[in-house]
């Protein structure tokens, strides 16, 4: 059984990556594909002659003398188009449209074909122009007639017959054409158990219209009495179709008569697809728009490229690890300080069978000659650098260790890049950066500001990312949560007004690609995240995706804890946002440091992570201005 994550992994892999999962033909339906295709041309070649001729059998010399050619034409446009991989009962405008284009590129392809051979005295084969003309009009009407003919077979009569009795009436939301083709799909398979019967809208206007054959049955928030009406028990959704808020209030609504809402995953669907219908999880209840890729400049990036991912057994970095294999690069080093971690992320991007070669590396990304080592032999022309400490009490607790690890493992790893003369460099970092409350905030800061600041002197293009919280990563709120609710409570909490940004491990990964794909050099990515989440509202959430009512597990206000804070910020004020070409991601011109003054910083802070953690908070405060420290140790606090 699925875990939510990978369930929420598979179905962005599903959106990005089409031609890895959806429907693919198999040899028996490529052949009788190409066969059927063969006999329509044959047959519409032949009545162009019917119809032009009175006597059309003295031209029979003609039409057999020619068919090769005419159809060795049409195939290779056919299959140049891709057009032979369409299903016939999956026809829509795009693709009649597509019937026309490919009839027509064939039209011009004969003509030329014909009058070349007769200039330079191939052949004598004079074929008239109205024949050629006549035969892409009735392959457009036999190809587009018999598709549209089988498609309303298979919606309008054989559900009529093969309609599973035991199938449940739903209602499904989304009145437009995505829904309207994703009800024809499941209406018309057997055993999916469910037959929309309706469909549910966000728009006044759209209510009691029709969307083919089924009706436009009420908005979304006032269904509740047409669902009691129609017997419907369940609502089917489009996962990322609607914005956050509104899907809460659908899920409220769903919770509270009685109704079942599941999930129908972002993906494209084929009349053969398998619908895989699932249960909400509580990344649905916190989706914004799904993002895609711009593959195209990813592969140019990383296809045939060495690449290194450093952390690469953390949450993001094992993600990132899985996005970029889709990618085929020529080798990807995967780094990192946990042997487990990194043995079992190398069986599974073996298992991909990608054409990669995949180099486990073990390493302290804060030990400068170790890692000057790899770099010299591994020569990585790509660097994502994911390896950090990111426990904000663990690392107010433990400062030098921050500083060692977050600030001065940064600087070995940039500096290597700069040495060994990688493309890019690419830095995750967060959004505990801007105006940090903790340690842990602070170090990524001065990370952020010694990458900018080499990036002017540097030919490697370096490029900060900055996160949200990211749901399911080791250590963060939802698996916390969910472990208090299997132990009975109480979920504890340490402000109800606190309120966070967040993201999915996929989406995390995917603003990574393409920060690196679009960087030119010094920017910081943001993803945009939508409206924060109140955290008191995803434990109330949680409680009731695990079955239980909302009162039945107690949520305890325990008080901010050291280094937090109640709202995080993606930007300084003195960042300048920048909208870019992929429309959820943002750029930010980084503030200027000096990289000499930084390189100085990073040394003193070194120097002082053998003495008292006060001196080193106090440091850090000098050089970061904007640190407010949340909750200071106290003034006794003992050398560790």
């Amino acid at each position: 059984m699925m875990t939510d994550f990978e369930q929420q992994t598979d179905e962005v892999k599903l959106t990005v990556d089409p031609d890895q999962t959806f429907f693919k033909m198999r040899p028996v339906v490529y052949v009788r594909s190409i066969v059927v295709n063969l006999l329509i041309y044959s047959f519409a070649y032949f009545f162009a002659y019917v119809i032009k001729f009175d006597d059309w059998t003295k031209y029979m010399g003609m039409f057999w003398r020619s068919l090769p050619w005419i159809l060795l034409i049409k195939m290779f446009v056919l299959y140049a188009s891709r057009s032979y991989r369409n299903i016939g009962y999956y026809a829509t405008i795009r693709e009649l449209s597509s019937i026309i284009a490919d009839s027509a590129v064939a039209f011009a392809g004969i003509v030329i074909f014909f009058a070349i051979g007769r200039s330079f005295g191939f052949w004598t084969i004079s074929i008239p122009l109205s024949i050629v003309f006549l035969d892409m009009i009735l392959s457009i009407i036999v190809r587009g007639g018999g598709r549209l003919t089988r498609r309303f077979y298979h919606e309008s009569i054989v559900p009529s017959f093969e309609t599973d009795s035991e199938d449940e009436p739903a209602f499904l939301v989304g009145a437009n054409a995505r829904g309207a083709h994703i009800a024809n799909i499941i209406n018309t398979q057997r055993n999916v158990g469910f037959r929309v019967v309706g469909f549910l809208t966000i728009h006044d206007y759209k209510v009691r219209m029709r969307l083919g054959a089924l009706p436009v049955v009420a908005k979304v928030d006032n269904f509740v009495s047409a669902a009691h009406k129609a017997n419907v028990k369940t609502i089917l959704f489009v996962a990322g179709s609607l914005p956050g808020k509104t899907f809460r209030m659908l899920y409220d609504k769903c919770d509270k008569n009685g109704l079942r809402l599941q999930v129908v995953p972002q993906v494209e669907f084929y009349p053969d697809t398998k619908i895989p219908i699932r249960d909400v999880n509580v990344n649905d209840l916190l989706k914004r728009e799904p993002i895609s890729l711009d593959d195209d400049q990813i592969h140019s990036l990383l296809t045939n490229r060495r690449v290194m991912v450093t952390g690469a057994g953390g949450s993001i970095g094992s993600e990132i690890c899985r996005q970029i294999m889709r990618f085929e690069p020529k080798e990807l080093f995967i780094l990192g300080r946990g042997e487990n971690r990194i043995f079992f992320l190398e069986r599974e991007l073996l298992s991909y069978k990608k054409n990669t070669k995949i180099t486990p590396i073990i390493a302290d990304v804060a030990n400068q000659e170790r890692i000057d080592g790899i770099f010299a032999v591994a020569r990585p022309e790509i660097v994502f650098h994911a390896a950090a400490h990111k426990h904000v009490p663990l690392m107010e607790a433990n400062i030098p260790e921050a500083v060692r690890n977050n600030i001065y493992g940064t600087k070995v790893v940039a500096d290597c890049a700069d040495k060994y003369g990688a493309e890019k460099f690419v830095m995750v970092s967060t959004d505990k950066a801007v105006n940090p409350s903790s340690v842990m905030g602070c170090s990524k800061q001065m990370a952020e500001r010694y990458v900018n600041a080499l990036a002017a002197h540097s030919k490697t293009k370096f490029i900060v990312t900055r996160f949200g919280n990211v749901l399911g990563s080791n250590g963060s709120v939802v698996p916390i949560f969910k472990k208090q609710i299997q132990d009975g409570g109480p979920i504890t909490i340490t402000d109800k007004r606190m309120t966070r940004y967040f993201m999915t491990i996929p989406e995390a990964s995917q603003l990574v690609l393409d920060a690196a794909a679009l960087g030119k050099g010094g920017e910081i990515f943001v993803l945009d995240m939508g409206e924060p989440v109140q955290i008191m509202e995803l434990a109330k959430d949680l409680i009731r995706l695990s079955g239980l009512p909302e009162h039945a597990i107690e949520i305890q206000e325990i008080g901010l804890r050291p280094g937090e804070k109640l709202y995080e910020e993606l930007y300084f004020e003195s960042e300048t946002r920048i909208p870019t070409t992929q429309k959820k991601l943002f750029a930010a011109e980084h503030r200027q440091f000096d990289l000499a003054d930084v390189q100085n910083q990073i040394d003193e802070l070194l120097s002082l992570t053998t003495g008292p953690q006060e001196a080193i908070r106090k440091r850090l405060q000098d050089f970061v201005p904007e640190y407010k420290p949340t909750v200071l140790p106290p003034k006794n606090e003992e050398k560790r």
